[in-house]
């Protein structure tokens, strides 16, 4: 009879699936099986089939656990028309899928999107912009998990 193995700090972890919402496009991106670095998948273009059903295969697919949706703030903090279409967005998803989905600060990711990969295309800056908010999320995540007693 063998013994379980002790269980690495390292070991796979349910992933997260981070979303930058926008009116035409959505930015799409995955953490990695340890849940340290986020990862671009794809830039989802609308009207080009259902966004929820797109997202439950990736939900299937990467085992989902999480999905993180970038919330869209003025410099002054204030939400506008776009911070509402984010909170109606994450409710579908939380309905669609059946996860937990916590709302994200992306201020200024865009931006940063277009300044980290100038050469890049309106589709590439969106799915890196997701990139950038589930990163910050792991981020701010990381070490406030209990250790696993040995």
């Amino acid at each position: 009879m063998h013994a379980d193995p002790p269980r690495s700090p390292l070991a796979e972890r349910p992933r997260v699936l981070g979303v930058d919402p926008g009116a035409r496009r959505v930015g799409l991106a995955v953490s990695d099986p340890l849940g340290l670095t986020a990862q671009g998948l794809e830039t989802f273009v609308r009207g080009r089939g259902s966004l929820l059903a797109h997202l439950e295969a990736l939900a299937r697919d990467y085992a989902l656990e999480r999905v993180v949706v970038g919330l869209p703030r003025r410099l002054d903090g204030g939400e506008g028309d776009a911070a509402a279409s984010a909170r109606q967005l994450a409710a579908r998803i939380a309905t669609a899928l059946g996860l937990p989905v916590e709302l994200w600060d992306e201020r200024l990711t865009s931006a940063a999107a277009q300044r980290a990969f100038p050469a890049g295309s309106r589709k590439d800056w969106d799915r890196l912009a997701a990139v950038f908010i589930l990163q910050s999320w792991l981020d701010a995540r990381a070490g406030t998990e209990p250790e696993a007693s040995a």
